[in-house]
């Protein structure tokens, strides 16, 4: 998809030299990943209060006996 966007071009360049990027293209798709990755990871937030846990959980326990 062919997109035309007005960005700092002082940003662009400085994202492809520090990214080590092959091009313009390939930095701000980079950027995009990692910007989304960023957000879902927020979304755990949104868990706080809502997940039940025990202080007592023990998974190593657990996979100990998952292996016998």
């Amino acid at each position: 998809m062919a997109t035309n966007l007005a960005l700092d071009d002082r940003l662009i360049e400085e994202a492809v030299a520090v990214g080590h990027h092959p091009s313009k293209k390939a930095a701000v798709t980079a950027a995009l990943k990692e910007y989304v990755k960023a957000r879902r990871r927020l979304s755990i937030l949104e868990w706080v209060g809502e997940v039940e846990y025990f202080d007592d959980y023990d998974h190593k326990n657990l996979r100990r006996a998952d292996s016998d």
